[in-house]
């Protein structure tokens, strides 16, 4: 059955609301009244060029661009101080971490920003980069006899609505065929879909790496598996509360930060042997052999000069969340802050732009 036209959306975000609200740390998202977060126009023009003001701090919870700047050296090109990085990187902590003023910048997939605009948080993104290739893989049960997609019919799947793994989810059942109510969609935050694959709470979830390698290495000769899909989770994005952006002294010191996150993303890619070690290895406690498997799997990295199909893919995606009745109707476009367009792709070889 396809996705349907015209949902109960009603019906379906009070479902999430009441089953998945307080896990998802959003508080009764789903009965959130429609907002004009998304309303007022981001701001058009060009970007101030002075520094950051003397004393500006900013919170950034990315944490592998914390290590790449450290191992670098890139970190003492920083104008401005960096007062904390938040080991967070879910997007409903995200959210709340905007909501309490404790995080000022944040990098996630694209749906975080549409669930923020849809409960009223109001933040817009200052950075993109594209991935051509799937992340996110579709791990099963120990024992499971799930092999394809199409076998996802009847059965319990980890669920993260405000998440990357949340889309994956509807565009994987979309392609097979099958609607959200096909497959029983149990809402979790993607940090407990190990926990609930190991339990047997849950038949299938998406992961990524290193927690694909971890759990496979542990469950495959329990009969777990990979399942996986060509759905593609287009947008790694640089996003920040409105009200960060509107003031300069933090603005200024975004706009310097954003170059040295591309060009972090870009270390880490050239000098992978000693990144494997730092962060998979060090970091994230797999073995260096998993370490390279797992830098062998990924793309690129890759940071588009036009902003357009990023747009267009992120408008699709709060298009197929309204349509599952997840979110209300969306337009994305006041969501990126365009004046930052391009400014990543300048700061990388010509190598790691992508021209559309």
């Amino acid at each position: 059955m396809p996705f349907p036209t015209t949902p109960d959306t009603t019906g379906r975000r009070g479902f999430l609301a009441l089953a998945g609200g307080a896990v998802l740390g959003l508080g009764t998202t789903g009965c959130v009244a429609p907002s004009s977060a998304a309303a007022r126009p981001a701001p058009t023009g060009a970007l101030p060029t002075a520094a950051p003001a003397r004393g500006t701090r900013l919170s950034i919870a990315i944490h592998p661009t914390q290590l790449q700047l450290a191992a670098s050296g890139l970190d003492r090109k920083l104008g401005f101080t960096v007062s904390q990085w938040p080991n967070l990187n879910a997007g409903p902590d995200i959210i709340q971490g905007f909501r309490a003023r404790s995080i000022d910048l944040a990098s996630n997939a694209g749906i975080p920003p549409i669930q923020a605009a849809a409960i009223g948080v109001r933040a817009r993104i200052v950075a993109v980069q594209v991935r051509n290739i799937p992340v996110y893989v579709f791990a099963t049960a120990a024992g499971s006899a799930i092999r394809s997609a199409e076998d996802f019919r009847g059965r319990k799947i980890a669920f993260s609505q405000g998440q990357a793994q949340g889309v994956v989810v509807l565009r994987a059942l979309k392609e097979a065929g099958l609607s959200y109510d096909d497959a029983e969609l149990v809402p979790l935050p993607s940090t407990q879909f190990l926990t609930a694959l190991q339990s047997g709470q849950v038949d299938v979830a998406p992961l990524s790496e290193p927690t694909l390698t971890k759990y496979l290495d542990q469950y495959s000769k329990d009969g777990a598996r990979a399942v996986k899909t060509d759905v593609v989770d287009l947008l790694t994005v640089l996003w920040a509360p409105e009200e960060v952006l509107d003031d300069p002294a933090r603005l200024a010191a975004i706009r310097q930060f954003v170059p040295l996150w591309a060009q972090g993303q870009v270390w880490a890619w050239q000098h992978a042997g000693t990144w494997i070690d730092r962060y998979y290895v060090r970091d994230q406690g797999v073995t260096r052999a998993d370490g390279a498997r797992i830098v062998d799997s990924l793309a690129r990295p890759s940071f588009p000069q036009s902003w357009d199909r990023a747009l267009a893919w992120e408008q699709q995606t709060a298009d197929l969340m309204a349509a599952g009745g997840f979110v209300r109707k969306l337009d994305v476009t006041p969501l990126f802050d365009r004046r930052f367009e391009g400014l990543a792709a300048r700061a990388v070889p010509a190598a790691y732009r992508e021209a559309r």
